[in-house]
C-alpha cells in the first residue's frame, strides 16, 4: 500500500465519513489535520495538492482524490478486501448512491445551511424555518431506513457518509425518539462499531458543541 494522506479535520462530516470509511477497511492513514484558516502551517503544502482548497483530500502516493463520496468508493474499490462496503450489485450501487445523494443534497446541505449563519455571520439564534428544514431530513432519513442499514441490511459507505452529519445535528437540533425510532436504532447500530468514537463520534460531539458555543458567543456580543 502507497502512502496515504489525509488532509482533513475532524470537525468536518465529510472527512468524517472518509475516516469511518478507512478504519472498516483497516486502512492506515497519515492524518494531516487542517484548518483552512489564514495562518494554517499546512497551507502551502495543501494548496499545491489541492487549490480549490476543499477538505477532505487523500494524496495517494501522488493521485490526489477530493470529495468525500469520491475518496470512499477510490478506497472500496482500491484496498477493500470484498464489494459489501461499495456492492458490485447494480441494484444494491444504485440505491448506495440513493443514499449518498440524500446526504449530500439533504441532509449535509442542510447542517450547513443552518450552522454557517451562526459560524461566519454572528448570528445569535438558528433561524425557524431552517430548524424546520432538519426536521424534514430526520422525516426523509426515518423513511428511508426500511432495513436496519441505509441499504439493506448491511454497513455500506452510505451509513458512513449519513451518519456523519447526523451525528453533528442532533447535538443541535434534538431527535424526537417518539417520531424516529428508525433513526435512534441505526445511530445506537453505528455507535457499536469498535472505531465508531474515535473516528465520528467525538467530532461529530465537537462540531456541536462548537455550533452552539459560538451562537452563545455571538448572542453576548448584544448584551
Amino acid at each position: 500500500m502507497d502512502r496515504l494522506v489525509l488532509y482533513t479535520n475532524k470537525k468536518s462530516p465529510p472527512c468524517r465519513a472518509v475516516k469511518l470509511t478507512a478504519r472498516a477497511l483497516g486502512i492506515q492513514l497519515i492524518e494531516k489535520e487542517m484548518t483552512l484558516l489564514r495562518g494554517d502551517k499546512l497551507m502551502e503544502e495543501f494548496l499545491k495538492v489541492n487549490p480549490q482548497q476543499t477538505i477532505p483530500v487523500l494524496d495517494d502516493g501522488g493521485i490526489v482524490i477530493t470529495a468525500s463520496h469520491a475518496i470512499m468508493i477510490y478506497l472500496v474499490c482500491k484496498y477493500g478486501s470484498d464489494d459489501s462496503l461499495y456492492p458490485n450489485d447494480l441494484v444494491r450501487r444504485a440505491r448506495v448512491h440513493t443514499a449518498l445523494h440524500l446526504e449530500a443534497g439533504v441532509i449535509f446541505s442542510r447542517l450547513s445551511f443552518l450552522f454557517e449563519p451562526v459560524i461566519y455571520s454572528g448570528k445569535s439564534y438558528f433561524h425557524s424555518d431552517r430548524v424546520e428544514h432538519i426536521r424534514k431530513a430526520y422525516r426523509l432519513l426515518e423513511d428511508s431506513l426500511v432495513n436496519q442499514y441505509m441499504v439493506g441490511d448491511s454497513l455500506t459507505i452510505a451509513d458512513f457518509s449519513c451518519i456523519s452529519s447526523i451525528a453533528s445535528l442532533v447535538g443541535v437540533v434534538p431527535l424526537d425518539e417518539s417520531k424516529f425510532p428508525k433513526i435512534v436504532a441505526w445511530i445506537k447500530r453505528m455507535q457499536e462499531l469498535p472505531y465508531y468514537e474515535e473516528a465520528n463520534g467525538i467530532g461529530a460531539l465537537e462540531l456541536a458543541e462548537f455550533v452552539l458555543g459560538k451562537k452563545e458567543a455571538n448572542a453576548s456580543q448584544f448584551l
